[in-house]
């Protein structure tokens, strides 16, 4: 199952339960079962607080991921977005503020499957797995 939560932000997802779909095919396409899946959507200092709290980092990030999986098969976790940071890449980068959140939304499916982002070699791959996976949003 996967809940959407917002903490103390105003910008809801657009599309709740197409997104909710698309996030659960990715997850099966990787080979895995969707446990309970939470996105907690909050702002860049409630998110900060957390990266202090819980990783020692003191700096503004989009999403910080927290695996709770029991099983290697079954995705479990709670995942923790800033909208503000998520709009501002947007805007850095010229895209869609949906097309940015998503593509955060799927980075943090990927980090719970296995994927990291720590070497050059692990960001070009986690980047074109968002990216395909961003080409089958038919929403």
């Amino acid at each position: 199952m996967i809940s959407f939560f917002y903490e103390g932000v105003e910008r809801k997802i657009d599309r709740p339960l197409k997104t909710k779909q698309w996030l659960k095919e990715v997850i099966v396409t990787e080979g895995y079962k969707v446990g309970h899946i939470n996105y907690i959507f909050c702002s860049d200092d409630y998110l900060l607080e957390i990266n202090r709290q819980h990783l020692d980092h003191d700096y503004y990030t989009d999403i910080i991921t927290f695996d709770n999986s029991d099983t290697e098969e079954v995705i479990e976790g709670d995942m923790f977005i800033s909208t503000e940071r998520i709009s501002e890449n947007a805007d850095s980068q010229g895209i869609k503020y949906n097309k940015e959140l998503l593509r955060v939304m799927v980075h943090g499916i990927l980090h719970l499957i296995g994927y990291n982002d720590k070497t050059v070699q692990d960001i070009t791959e986690m980047r074109k797995k968002e990216d395909h996976y961003l080409l089958t949003v038919s929403f």
